[in-house]
């Protein structure tokens, strides 16, 4: 009895290594995290609203925006579908060179972002491997479609990684119960494992696009940084701060500091939501 006493003791009364961890904690996130964040907001605003609010709704901004948005979209769409694919496959299957296909596929989260566009070029610039084949109408490098394919290799494995996991935890009881009341594969699939799947999508999806709309070593490779033609979000932060227009970098900046931090609120506080059958 005394023994097991002496092991919960510290937890009666006033405990310090409460406090101090927490103290700990704050100290080490205040200059890495919370005051660079907080830089951001307390620049944007140093100048009045009003003069955010004309540095966001300049046409350069606004386009650099919607396209960062759009390109993101496809390319989360296709990472989705891929990731899903390619869960239900390796989970399912097992086969001759399945990791190695799974180290293939998270390949890009360990590659430099520089590398990858500079790959890209290789494969798909004008001289590149498959590029030297294209008419120059029909050239992908340094168009929006080469904006969407960095985001597609740079977060290959976003989706994947967050499918792949569940896919193979999950119980196998329901599937078999469909299959043995005449369910075809397929039926199967669409009514029985999709939907317990629900939150991993979703969360892989958000995970995806955030990464996508932040990507910045490949783009600025592959796009050409071209204003109102290629330049999205990241790159015309880096061109405007450059140039010296550091108040239009910054609202631009803000509004990317922002929706990241939408998209990790909706996968930590819809957690549950998410994750119920």
């Amino acid at each position: 009895m005394s023994a097991n006493l002496s092991g919960v003791r510290h937890t009666h009364g006033r405990d310090i290594v409460k406090p101090l961890s927490v103290a700990v904690l704050i100290a080490v996130m205040l200059p890495l995290v919370l005051l660079p964040l907080a830089s951001i907001f307390i620049f944007g605003t140093s100048t009045g609203l009003a003069s955010f609010w004309k540095s966001l709704t300049a046409p350069e901004a606004v386009f650099a925006l919607k396209l960062s948005m759009v390109t993101s979209f496809w390319a989360t769409g296709f990472n989705v579908v891929f990731g899903l694919f390619a869960a239900y496959v390796l989970a399912k299957y097992t086969f001759w060179g399945r990791n190695a296909v799974i180290v293939l596929i998270s390949i890009p989260t360990a590659i430099p972002t520089a590398v990858a566009g500079f790959a890209l070029l290789l494969l798909w610039g004008p001289y590149g491997l498959l590029g030297q084949y294209l008419s120059e109408d029909n050239q992908i490098m340094f168009t929006p479609y080469a904006i969407i394919l960095a985001n597609i290799f740079v977060t290959f494995p976003l989706a994947f990684g967050v499918i792949m996991p569940v896919l193979e935890t999950m119980s196998r009881s329901l599937e078999e119960a469909s299959a043995t009341m005449g369910a075809t594969r397929w039926q199967t699939f669409w009514h029985v494992t999709l939907p317990s799947l629900r939150g991993a999508i979703v969360g892989g999806a958000l995970l995806t696009f955030a990464r996508s709309v932040g990507e910045f070593g490949s783009t600025i490779l592959v796009s050409g940084n071209l204003a109102n033609r290629t330049q999205t979000a990241p790159l015309y932060i880096f061109a405007k701060f450059n140039e010296g227009q550091v108040e239009a970098a910054n609202a631009i900046a803000i509004v990317l500091a922002l929706f990241s931090f939408a998209i990790f609120s909706v996968l930590f506080f819809a957690r549950d939501w998410l994750e119920t059958d």
